[in-house]
């Protein structure tokens, strides 16, 4: 890694460390349904698409039930870790499937079919007006979007706590940037 490189890995690492002490204060102050009504708003206009959402994790806002209302007009997925540096896949959900635990103990249906979205509701720690977040720090999302994106439109909608709105989030080559944000407050262009 040269000097640069490793400067802006410590500059992810202390904005990450600085979101999650922002989101966890947003959590339990607000709860984990906060935004539920915005997202299923802010969906409605791609009803019947392909989703893909995901299974909330520690103090991540929830999505499942604007993910519940998109499942009644079309399919719904959640993303499946296959390896380090893959691109997340996407098997079809209901609110009804069974769930075993994947990786980093991420629920993931059991069985069920494999979904290209054409919508993706994506979990952060952090996001900017630029439509810039910030994840976990695998790249998952970055390589998937890019790969989608490469094969045609997607639409990807971060979700999010308002509170998690910061200035600006370090970013570099490989990042892949959102087309929107939902907050409890509401959808926010970018």
């Amino acid at each position: 890694m040269t000097g640069d490189q490793e400067d802006a890995a410590a500059l992810k690492a202390a904005a990450r460390q600085a979101a999650f002490a922002r989101r966890k204060a947003a959590h339990a102050a607000l709860g984990a349904g906060a935004g539920a009504a915005a997202l299923a708003a802010a969906l409605a206009p791609w009803r019947g698409r392909p989703l893909a959402g995901y299974l909330p994790i520690r103090t991540e806002i929830d999505p499942r039930p604007a993910m519940a209302e998109a499942a009644r007009h079309g399919p719904v997925a959640v993303p499946v870790i296959e390896g380090p540096g893959k691109p997340l896949r996407f098997r079809r959900w209901t609110p009804e499937a069974a769930l075993v635990e994947g990786p980093f103990g991420v629920a993931i249906p059991a069985e069920g079919p494999w979904i290209v979205p054409e919508v993706l509701i994506v979990p952060l720690l952090a996001f900017d007006a630029r439509g810039w977040r910030l994840g976990y720090g695998g790249g998952y999302y970055d390589r998937t979007l890019a790969g989608l994106r490469a094969a045609g439109p997607v639409h990807a909608l971060g979700f999010a706590f308002a509170a998690q709105e910061v200035p600006h989030v370090p970013t570099d080559p490989t990042d892949a940037p959102l087309d929107g944000v939902v907050t409890e407050r509401g959808p926010r262009p970018v």
